[in-house]
């Protein structure tokens, strides 16, 4: 009877300890599945100092689902979405989307190349664009669309091309950081915790 029951709390303390597992597992997973990146990185979406923006998205891996963030003063810049057409000539007559927060997240929800450029005067053509190219391998499974402006407040996905007219202001996306290595640090940690535990309550069997 004594060794029956021991098996049995055995067995539960095991099932628990592997649902807990895959629940943090799929948790920590869809954490680690998306990146943010600042435009620019320290430098921000800016004129001054020249910085290449080209070199700073040539630098970097983007995927569906990853969010880019533009910070910079909203007195002297914006952000605009355009067509390939518009940014190689730096036409902002007619942009896919605008922000003009000073501090917009944008979400990659599309593969193939996002167009931003400022809509301010000269400023495109000092080089104030940035082509950003997500992968056909993403790790997101984020179908591609062009999605509605969103209201004030929000994230705003953008899809690469097309035309329209619409304009979105974003939040401010948490601080840039390698979220995959994060994940797995924290599932890591996680795992530990609750093998330890699973153990703990073998000892007292």
């Amino acid at each position: 009877m004594g060794g029956g029951a021991a098996a049995s709390r055995v067995s539960s303390a095991m099932a628990v300890a592997a649902a807990a597992l895959v629940v943090m597992w799929a948790g920590t997973a869809a954490a680690a599945a998306a990146a943010v990146y600042e435009v620019g990185d320290k430098t921000g979406w800016t004129i001054m100092g020249n910085p290449n923006y080209t070199a700073w998205a040539a630098s970097k891996k983007f995927h569906l689902g990853d969010t880019v963030v533009f910070t910079y003063n909203k007195q002297f810049h914006n952000v605009m979405a355009v067509s390939k057409a518009d940014y190689k000539n730096c036409d902002a007559r007619k942009p896919i989307a605008t922000w003009s927060t000073g501090n917009d997240s944008v979400v990659l929800n599309a593969t193939g190349h996002h167009y931003f450029l400022c809509g301010f005067p000269s400023h495109c053509g000092i080089g104030q664009k940035v082509d950003i190219r997500v992968a056909a391998s993403g790790h997101s499974s984020a179908a591609p669309s062009m999605a509605p402006a969103p209201a004030s407040g929000s994230e705003a996905p953008v899809a690469p091309g097309g035309g329209g007219g619409s304009s979105g202001h974003a939040a401010a996306a948490p601080s840039p950081h390698g979220n995959a290595a994060v994940g797995r640090s924290v599932f890591t940690a996680i795992a530990v915790s609750v093998l330890s535990v699973a153990a703990a309550g073998l000892k007292l069997i």
